[in-house]
């Protein structure tokens, strides 16, 4: 039971909030994915590294406003920071109480939000040269094609 001028959520005494501690754990994937330091993102929002620990931890609870200076600075939809978030965090959030509407299956993840999308981009743009990473590209493309064609039932005649 939350005490008297705490908001419902806050965990005196258990620990931070599991919403707050997966946006911290997306603020720092998205912070590293780009090579930035606590400290550059800190001073980009207006923060000292320490705050900025805080929230990456989810020891501090990211306002609305902050939330919105994080996606631009880091270059991100506000979506991102709760994409991936497991069902039992989101069920944490005391908002979700039993029979609110789940979001429809046809609002699957974005790909391009994804960490794994994120390293992959991140580590092909690491390669200098153009000529093998237009390769790759290629190569990329035609696993994808033969992927796609080998999944794909064929008509019966």
């Amino acid at each position: 039971m939350a005490r008297r001028g705490m908001p419902p959520g806050d965990r005196p005494l258990g620990g931070p909030n599991p919403v707050d501690v997966h946006v911290g754990s997306r603020v720092r994937l998205r912070r590293t994915l780009l090579g930035m330091s606590q400290e550059k993102l800190g001073e980009a929002i207006g923060l000292t590294f320490q705050q900025v620990q805080k929230y990456e931890r989810g020891a501090n609870r990211v306002g609305a406003s902050r939330l919105f200076d994080l996606s631009r600075v880091l270059d991100v939809p506000v979506g991102f920071f709760f994409d991936e978030m497991p069902d039992d965090v989101a069920a944490s959030s005391p908002a979700q109480a039993p029979g609110r509407d789940q979001p429809p299956p046809e609002q699957e993840l974005d790909p391009m939000v994804k960490r794994e999308t994120l390293e992959l981009v991140r580590a092909y743009y690491k390669i200098d040269e153009p000529s093998v990473r237009k390769r790759l590209f290629e190569m990329t493309k035609a696993l994808a094609a033969a992927s796609g064609a080998a999944m794909v039932p064929k008509p019966e005649d």
